[in-house]
């Protein structure tokens, strides 16, 4: 490259792509596969990008400013072959389970999609060791670029489906390679970004993204007379609207309905989440939604006398307004429905996932009789409810449509939470319901956890023999759990027991239940149901029981919000046997991430140690003269290497807890995600500029600075977090952009320091500094989830704040014994 100048260009269209290439296969793994997988793609691109460092630092010889024009063409071609050869590649997480050609596979999948973060750590390795004199402006033309990369893929995948943002990424590297290379690969980067754009346009069926036959979307497809019939695609899902005989959506409907349903529509949420839209023109077509289970809190609030399930008598009390409810995640809106079937005129809705709102009205807005309409909002219910002093006869809660987020392969859940419930519960009105209606998926777990994290909300709100408040039945396929803030009635009870009966649902539990009126209908081998009803609703057998069960049923706070993760480890070997001895279940689950870690471990070390083996050449003879001399002076610098582990380490460990800490009130993942990175990278690009002009900002103190400012926010983010919910979701990304600007301008400084430092000591190190800290930040996102799985999101952050600190130590230690 004849003109340096450039090189800060180029490193900030290689970041740009790179990171927003990232960032779109965490979509397309959740599309293609399931949201499990999504993570692993934080592991691949630090893998390929820690191995860039480890091969610059084999071979000096590559580390020639003059190819890095070579380096960005590469990184161009990768993106799009790689996502090509990996979308043919028949991996799929449900043959696992009989198909071990299946594990080559996903080393297959490693390889392939780490190749261009390779390329993109050799364009910024490559720059830094070339211009060691000048770290800060480089990497703070590499964190501005990642930043706005973030920020472009919230906009781009907006416009475009995944597989074509792909390919505009693609051209955005390949530009650099334009930028900086000789006249062929002006020629050779000029055609292929043409080659890119026509993709994007024609978009041929070889690029389409690949999904797995094993997904509901794809099963649906398969019957006769099925049709596919739109796809809408968002930054934080996809959503397929079809027809299909397959398609009858009525949770737990009673074996007693034997008429037709409705006709529906069915969608699915990133091809895995089946729901339907319920066509809603004529009231009397909606006769099945009286043998519902997640009608019984509609028929016990009835003023009239409980009606007969006789068709031909009237059943006028529909009409009658009642009081207010809110729906929370209504997905298709059946529970709407059904809150408008039995004559409630007010009925709130609160959908976390906007583009279904705005696929529903666009589409389905008079098919459905408007069910989005009106009294809609997107976002999380619990975040609505600070905005609002309502209360509430009925806040429905139907668990039946609604998927974990799974950011990272765990499912992080806010809506249910004690935090949440708390709030749920001080909407209702003194003899309101929450009603929460969720599938029976044996064994049970979701609805003990659910239970148990109900109960220990009642007790922090102050409530007294909380079996008295809590009530449920269950049909062939769903549970129907209703919590009152006053203890249930004579009539109320009585209510329920006909409601049962006439549908031949089965009772779980009331107040003062038998256990002889319970597992009639729909028999159980084991009444396990009441057993565990009872003993969780019971003080004294409640400890025991939990600490006895096969899986995890703690309940659940924000500061650890992994609802969905119920693996106890010294019960794999049991919950191996009850789930059929198929280990396809850890897999579904979620708990693929400790295997992941520990591969990504080994891996690691190879990448880190391999430099070090290089030293067993240092006087052989038939090693080139160049390579002996770097080795001479390995010994000068050594010293430092664990500092940039350690910043590798801490930047993530603060990264991932507070994008996990900022779902709550963006109410979004992939929000939460893209707000965090783009003003921590931002901000640390602009620290790490700052710090090239200013010498004071290199100090050793500004490490100091993040360590306290982290334990700061530790303490008072989930009070500034609550205090922003009630606003518009666009000045809160505006609020928390800012609010995270400070930690992010310190976070950014440190690393260009230390490779200043490291290039006036020993610039043939810089290459293994990179490796080891790209190599650490794999690690991290992996460990992170683990540790706050046990320990919480806020003692992460001050093991991140506890890296900076021992990382400044080093330095101090450093910069004495060396100057």
């Amino acid at each position: 490259m004849k003109n340096c100048s450039k090189i800060y260009f180029v490193v900030f269209l290689c970041s740009f792509s790179s990171l927003a290439y990232e960032i779109v296969l965490t979509r397309i793994f959740s599309i293609s596969l399931w949201y499990h997988f999504a993570f692993m793609i934080i592991s691949i691109a630090m893998l390929g990008i820690g191995a860039s460092g480890t091969v610059l630092s084999l071979y000096p010889r590559l580390k020639k400013i003059s190819h890095i024009g070579t380096y960005s063409l590469l990184l161009g071609i990768g993106i799009g072959l790689s996502y090509i050869v990996a979308n043919q590649i028949p991996f799929d997480p449900v043959q696992l389970s009989w198909s071990r050609v299946q594990i080559l596979y996903i080393g297959i999948y490693y390889i392939m999609l780490s190749i261009p973060f390779f390329f993109s750590g050799l364009v910024i390795a490559t720059a830094l060791s070339s211009l060691s004199d000048r770290p800060g402006l480089l990497y703070g033309a590499d964190l501005l670029g990642a930043g706005m990369g973030s920020l472009g893929m919230l906009y781009l995948m907006t416009l475009a489906s995944p597989d074509r943002v792909v390919f505009l990424m693609s051209s955005t590297a390949l530009s650099a390679a334009f930028l900086s290379g000789n006249k062929i690969l002006k020629v050779v980067s000029s055609v292929l970004i043409f080659a890119c754009i026509t993709v994007v346009f024609i978009n041929p069926s070889f690029v389409n993204l690949r999904m797995s036959p094993y997904k509901g979307l794809q099963q649906a497809l398969r019957y006769p007379g099925a049709e596919h019939l739109s796809t809408y695609f968002s930054p934080y899902s996809q959503v397929d609207t079809f027809k299909s005989p397959s398609v009858r959506f009525a949770p737990g409907l009673s074996l007693r309905y034997l008429d037709k349903l409705p006709e529906q529509i069915g969608f699915s949420i990133d091809g895995g989440e089946i729901n339907a839209i319920t066509k809603y023109n004529d009231k009397s077509l909606l006769e099945f939604i009286r043998y519902l289970p997640s009608s019984l809190p509609y028929e016990i609030l009835s003023n009239l006398p409980f009606p007969s399930l006789n068709k031909d008598e009237s059943v006028s009390f529909i009409d009658k307004k009642h009081g207010n409810v809110l729906i929370l995640d209504p997905r298709g809106g059946l529970q709407s429905l059904v809150a408008e079937y039995y004559g409630y005129s007010d009925v709130y809705k609160t959908e976390s996932n906007p583009l279904l709102i705005k696929v529903i009205r666009k589409d389905f807005n008079e098919f459905s009789g408007g069910i989005f309409s009106q009294n809609s909002w997107p976002g999380l219910g619990r975040s609505w409810l600070k905005q609002t002093d309502k209360l509430f006869d009925i806040i429905d809660i139907p668990m039946t449509g609604a998927a974990p987020s799974g950011s990272f392969g765990i499912s992080e859940d806010y809506r249910f939470t004690v935090e949440a419930f708390k709030e749920y519960l001080s909407h209702l009105t003194p003899q309101g319901f929450l009603s929460i209606n969720l599938f029976i998926l044996p064994p049970p777990r979701i609805e003990l956890r659910l239970l148990n994290t109900v109960v220990r909300a009642m007790e922090e709100l102050g409530e007294k023999d909380i079996e008295k408040h809590i009530a449920a039945i269950r049909s062939w396929g769903s549970i129907c759990i209703l919590v009152k803030k006053s203890p249930f009635s004579f009539k109320e009870i009585q209510a329920l027991k006909k409601f049962t009966k006439t549908r031949r649902f089965d009772l779980i539990h009331y107040p003062g239940i038998l256990e002889s009126e319970t597992n009639i209908y729909v028999r159980m081998p084991q009444n396990e149901y009441f057993t565990a009803f009872r003993n969780l609703l019971n003080p004294e057998t409640r400890r025991q029981f939990v600490n006895s069960y096969i899986f995890d049923i703690n309940p659940v706070y924000d500061e650890r919000p992994f609802f969905h993760y119920y693996l106890k480890l010294k019960n794999i070997s049991e919950i191996y046997r009850i789930m059929g001895q198929k280990w396809q279940y850890f897999i579904e689950e979620g708990y693929i991430l400790p295997a992941v870690f520990i591969q990504v471990l080994l891996l690691s070390l190879i990448l880190i140690i391999l430099p070090v083996f290089s030293k067993k050449y240092k006087n052989n003879p038939s090693l080139p003269t160049f390579y002996r001399g770097r080795l001479d002076g390995f010994e000068n610098g050594l010293l430092l290497l664990p500092y940039f582990a350690l910043l590798g380490i801490g930047f993530m460990f603060i990264e991932v807890s507070l994008i996990q800490k900022m779902i709550l009130p963006l109410e979004n993942p992939p929000y939460a995600a893209a707000t965090v990175l783009t003003s921590m990278l931002i901000s640390s690009g602009i620290g790490s500029l700052l710090s090239h002009k200013f010498h004071a900002l290199r100090s050793p103190s500004s490490i100091i600075a993040i360590s306290l400012l982290v334990i700061i926010y530790s303490i008072f983010l989930s009070a500034v977090s609550d205090s922003i919910s009630p606003y518009p979701i666009t000045i809160k990304i505006v609020l928390v952009f800012l609010l995270l600007m400070p930690p992010g301008f310190f976070m950014g400084i440190p690393f260009p320091a230390g490779l200043k430092l490291l290039g006036e000591k020993n610039e043939s190190l810089i290459p293994w500094a990179w490796a080891i800290n790209g190599c650490l930040s794999v690690l991290a996102p992996l460990l992170t989830i683990m540790l706050a799985m046990v320990i919480g999101f806020k003692t992460v952050l001050w093991i991140g704040a506890l890296a900076y600190m021992m990382a400044f130590l080093i330095l101090k230690s450093f910069i004495r014994k060396s100057f």
